[in-house]
Formats: structure tokens, C-alpha cells, sequence
């Protein structure tokens, strides 16, 4: 039993630095797309608290989410909070699915990739809105007579490019239509339905954004047309983009992706591009069975499980 287990963690391990050492590859290509996705996530911050300043509070709209839905209160306003934190932390785990399993159907540089610019151009659109119009913020810090629902005209530049963080953050006003909360946790479900392996998780993916919106909404944090505008206009950003960004994330235990990863000078001769393309295509290297194999026609369930409708051996009847 121990030497099986010391076989298990020698076999993870090497497969752990082979997953790295192909994705710093790909960081070394795609490094100034990643970082540009996340200097536009300060530059949204920074609309985010620019606009605090115009924000002017006022008696709360009607709203038919604030009718149906009741109130938490402040004290369970962290609910929400929480709930958006455990999906943040899920998928961001999940995107280094392939580090530790050999299923491997992407690759996590181009996943994160593709993910920041579906949040940039959703964020993008969320700045020309807040910014177009501001509206009294329901929240309970954004409401008349609270301190925090109107900021005092900053001293220096530096006051506002630093955007008091995290509590400028946490509290700002003025930054409703529509809601950056379920910009991402629209933009993660969306991810995981077109690349995640298990049907289940979709599901429930699914209705975690659906309760994810109503306890916004019961919490006060956005009117219900914040959540609704959010709702199609993802959906929409996604769609279109998804088009339009080269498919680069194929299921790669299938067909050759070997194209994906830059070989530079040093690695012209044939052992080293053959290594490469094992390292790609999953193949840890390790054994390699050299018998006739079964053909199957048929098709693959959501986990990998092939469903068989005819198999034929090599050679058999």
C-alpha cells in the first residue's frame, strides 16, 4: 500500500510539473493579454469610485424585487457576500483542473484568457451605463442621512487612484446598472457550461447564479433591473465574443493542439518537439501499449464515458 502511494504521488507530481512547464509556455505568449485584463480590472475599480463622488442619495425607486423579496437587514447582508466569494474561489480553483488530472480539455493561461475578455468587454459597457446615469443607491450605507452616501472632494489625485481600498470598494454608491457581481459569476457559469465535464455542477452552477441574484436584490445591494440588465447582457457579450476569439481551448485528448504552444530555436531537434507534443496532448510518457486497440463508434458522454453502439476489433469479427 505504500509503494502505491508513493507511486500515485510521484506520478501527480510529474504531471503537476509538466502542466507547468507547458503553461508558462503559453504565459510567455500570452502575458501581455493577461496583464492587460488585469490593469482593466483597477481601471474599473477606478470608474467605480469616480462615480461615488457624483452620487446623489435620495429616497428609494420602487422596485418589484423589493416588494416580493424580503429584506435581510444589515446584519445578514454578508450572505450574498459570502455566496459570491465560494463561487469566485470554486472556479478559480477549477481553472487548474489540468495541473492534477489527466482529463485534461484545456489549457488554464488561454481559459483565463478568454474569461478576462469577456469581463472587460461586459465591464466596459457597465462603466458607459453608471456612468450615463446614476441612481439613488438602495443600499443601506448608499441611503439619505448615511455618511458614507456622499464622498467629500478628494485632497490629491493620489486619493482617488488608490480608490480606498478595499472600503471604497465595499462601500461605493453610484455604480447600479447593472450588477459587476454577477458579471462574474455570469462569466464563470457560462465558462464552466462550455469546458466543465460534469452535467451535475452545471446544474447547480445554474441555480447558484439564480440565488446569487436574489440575494442581491434581498440585500439591497442593486435594484432588480441591475440583476435583469446583467442577466441578457452577459449572456449577449459572451455569445458574440465567444465567436469571435479563436478557438484555442479544444478538448485536448483529442485531435492535436500542439500548435498552441511557441518552440523556439533551441528546440528544433526531433526528440525535443516529439516531448512537446506527449507534454500537450496528456501523455505523460510513462508506459506506452503498443497492442491493437478497439475501435468504438459512438459518442462521449458529459465525464469522458464512452457510450458504446458498435465496437469491432482490429482484425476480429
Amino acid at each position: 500500500m505504500t509503494l502505491y502511494i508513493a507511486c500515485e504521488a510521484s506520478k501527480l507530481w510529474r504531471r503537476i510539473l509538466m502542466e507547468t512547464f507547458v503553461e508558462l509556455n503559453l504565459l510567455a505568449e500570452k502575458w501581455k493579454y493577461i496583464l492587460l485584463g488585469l490593469i482593466f480590472q483597477y481601471l474599473h475599480g477606478l470608474a467605480a469610485r469616480g462615480v461615488h463622488y457624483l452620487h446623489q442619495p435620495g429616497p428609494t425607486l420602487q422596485d418589484v424585487g423589493f416588494i416580493f423579496l424580503p429584506e435581510l437587514g444589515q446584519n445578514k447582508a454578508y450572505i450574498s457576500e459570502t455566496l459570491f466569494t465560494f463561487i469566485f474561489l470554486s472556479f478559480f480553483l477549477w481553472s487548474f483542473y489540468p495541473f492534477v488530472f489527466h482529463s485534461k480539455r484545456f489549457y488554464t493561461v488561454l481559459l483565463w484568457c478568454r474569461v478576462l475578455a469577456f469581463l472587460v468587454v461586459c465591464q466596459i459597457l457597465r462603466i458607459i451605463t453608471f456612468m450615463a446615469t446614476q441612481l439613488p443607491g438602495p443600499n443601506y450605507h448608499c441611503r439619505e442621512g448615511s455618511k458614507l452616501a456622499r464622498l467629500p472632494r478628494p485632497d490629491s489625485v493620489m486619493e482617488v487612484l488608490l480608490i480606498n481600498f478595499p472600503r471604497g470598494v465595499i462601500y461605493g454608491c453610484g455604480d447600479l446598472i447593472f450588477s459587476s457581481h454577477m458579471i462574474f459569476t455570469l462569466v464563470f457559469v457560462l465558462t464552466y457550461q462550455k469546458y466543465g465535464t460534469k452535467r451535475i455542477i452545471k446544474q447547480l452552477a445554474w441555480l447558484v447564479a439564480v440565488i446569487q441574484s436574489l440575494l442581491i436584490i434581498a440585500s439591497r445591494k442593486h435594484y432588480t433591473v441591475d440583476i435583469v440588465v446583467a442577466w441578457y447582457t452577459v449572456n449577449l457579450v459572451v455569445y458574440f465574443v465567444d465567436r469571435q476569439l479563436p478557438e484555442e481551448l479544444t478538448d485536448r485528448m483529442g485531435g492535436n493542439s500542439s500548435s498552441l504552444l511557441p518552440i523556439n530555436g533551441k528546440d528544433k531537434d526531433s526528440k525535443s518537439k516529439e516531448e512537446l507534443h506527449m507534454l500537450l496532448n496528456g501523455n505523460t510518457g510513462d508506459s506506452i501499449d503498443w497492442r491493437q486497440r478497439p475501435q468504438i463508434n459512438g459518442k462521449y458522454m458529459e465525464d469522458g464515458t464512452p457510450v458504446h453502439t458498435e465496437m469491432a476489433m482490429n482484425g476480429g469479427v
